[in-house]
């Protein structure tokens, strides 16, 4: 007798351990949870005898049925259960399996899916917990014809419970991941929608920007990528921002990001993505800017400040459409159309080392050079009248340029270029009045500008011969020399950003 007891244990340990073997099986090939977790409990029924196998995730602080064997839909609807409430939200409270062994006369076992089982006798409810935190409940019903006992029911399912709640939970994160990636490419492309980028937004009639439009006409249909060259404030991103929306890529997100403004360890999170645990912010995956530009257009601003290990890792992008994010190892995929944009010398860093031949190569397969400001002639009036109408509607105040004023406009040498002359226009609208901007005015709201040089470069003849980058520079050593050397206050004073009179500092060799 003890024989055939011991032969029953093993073929019962056999049973379980199968069951177990084709549970893990059915979960790791299955692409559908759902179809995977009722296959699984099928397993349950068909090795065990378990009957009603149920499984239960918290959505809103209710357990709601996520996968049934034998439950309709009207019953599934039914058998919802807040935290405490029967056996299923007892389970989920106390963290703990609970056993009904009778659910006939227990008043736990509420049964709120009406389904009648009279070969029904006990119920066990095990919680399934991630991370010390209960997700779910995983139930399962104990008949006549159930071979094994409530402790070793209880030691499956719990086995079980810990397969599913991981699996759910994966889940569960994945399809956040989707619905932030899907607002966070939604957003992108509201910021794009909500501005007309096209060459409207590109204000220029002189020869050089025609010739840049002709450019941006010719290329925008193809996936090649292109270099935007030229000084800061000169207009890169609209330029980028134009070509994508007259590609075919103009539905899908266009991205942005400006290299120099992200340290060397954050920049290439930043491209690429982290895992979980990369490093000691990382608290959880997150994507790069490549991934959330699958599919559309990635711009990437002042490309000659990336560090050398980012240069590899976006030489490899450019060559393979591939990269792992920062501490993964899985090789991500992406379609994106990469438009880059610098004002340094990328030949020149080039010579020195300070930048890979080979991206370099890469990145210039179709260069766009923009003009400075100072050598677009008669742009500048556009430019002009274009920012002084929209800051007119925007501050609802009107002000007149009168022409010696805007004859100061026309000459003065602009380092900060278009974006310095948008500021300026939104100072002289603030700080103007209806009566006119004289040209002694204007003066005052150019005080780089020194009046000398505004009257020698107004005259048909110019006394001196200087070049405008000769008035730059005097510019910028003369507002330093007036705020005592402090960057700030003589970027403030020129209309231009820290970063831009730095540049210029470098330039000059100030």
């Amino acid at each position: 007798m003890s024989g055939l007891n011991e032969s029953c244990k093993k073929c019962l340990t056999t049973k379980e351990l199968t069951t177990l073997y084709e549970i893990a099986s059915i979960i790791s090939n299955q692409y559908n949870l759902e179809t995977s977790l009722e296959q699984s409990m099928k397993v349950l029924k068909n090795t065990l005898n378990l009957e009603n196998c149920v499984v239960h995730v918290i959505e809103e602080d209710m357990l709601k049925v996520f996968a049934s064997v034998e439950l309709n839909k009207i019953q599934r609807s039914l058998a919802c259960y807040k935290i405490g409430e029967g056996v299923t939200g007892m389970a989920a409270q106390e963290q703990e399996p609970i056993v009904v062994e009778n659910v006939h006369n227990d008043t736990l076992f509420l049964n709120k899916s009406g389904k009648r089982d009279v070969n029904k006798q006990s119920y066990v409810a095990v919680p399934m917990i991630v991370d010390n935190t209960t997700i779910g409940v995983l139930g399962a019903s104990l008949t006549k014809t159930t071979e094994i006992g409530f402790e070793d029911t209880v030691r499956i399912l719990t086995i079980v419970s810990s397969i599913f709640a991981q699996t759910i939970y994966s889940f569960q994160m994945n399809q956040k991941e989707k619905e932030r990636l899907k607002e966070l490419k939604l957003y992108y492309k509201m910021e794009w929608d909500s501005k007309v980028h096209n060459f409207g937004d590109i204000i220029g009639e002189s020869p050089k920007m025609q010739q840049v439009f002709q450019v941006i006409q010719r290329i925008a249909q193809s996936d090649v990528t292109i270099l935007v060259r030229g000084e800061t404030g000169t207009g890169k991103e609209l330029v980028a921002a134009a070509i994508h929306k007259r590609s075919k890529r103009k539905d899908e997100p266009f991205i942005k990001l400006n290299c120099a403004a992200i340290t060397d360890t954050l920049l290439e999170s930043e491209l690429f993505g982290h895992e979980k645990g990369a490093f000691t912010d990382a608290k959880e995956t997150r994507k790069g800017r490549f991934e959330l530009a699958d599919g559309g257009t990635l711009f990437l601003d002042e490309i000659g400040d990336i560090s050398a290990s980012a240069q590899v890792k976006l030489l490899r992008v450019l060559q393979e459409r591939e990269f792992e994010r920062v501490g993964g190892s899985k090789t991500i995929k992406v379609n994106v159309r990469l438009v880059a944009a610098t004002n340094r010398n990328l030949e020149e860093m080039v010579k020195k080392g300070d930048f890979r031949e080979d991206l370099y190569y890469r990145l210039n397969v179709i260069p766009i050079d923009l003009p400075p400001l100072r050598q677009r002639g008669d742009d500048i009036k556009l430019l002009v009248n274009f920012f002084l109408e929209r800051a007119i509607k925007n501050h609802k105040k009107v002000v007149k340029i009168t022409e010696e004023a805007m004859n100061t406009l026309c000459s003065y040498p602009w380092p900060g270029n278009v974006r310095e002359l948008e500021n300026t226009i939104e100072r002289i609208v603030l700080m103007g009045n209806e009566e006119g901007i004289s040209q002694s005015d204007m003066l005052l709201l150019l005080p780089a500008f020194h009046e000398n040089n505004v009257q020698n470069t107004l005259t048909a003849t110019p006394p001196s011969k200087k070049t405008l980058d000769d008035l730059e520079r005097e510019a910028v050593i003369e507002s330093l020399q007036r705020h005592n050397g402090n960057q700030s206050q003589a970027a403030k004073e020129l209309g231009i950003t820290l970063r831009q009179i730095g540049y210029k500092i470098k330039k000059y060799e100030l």
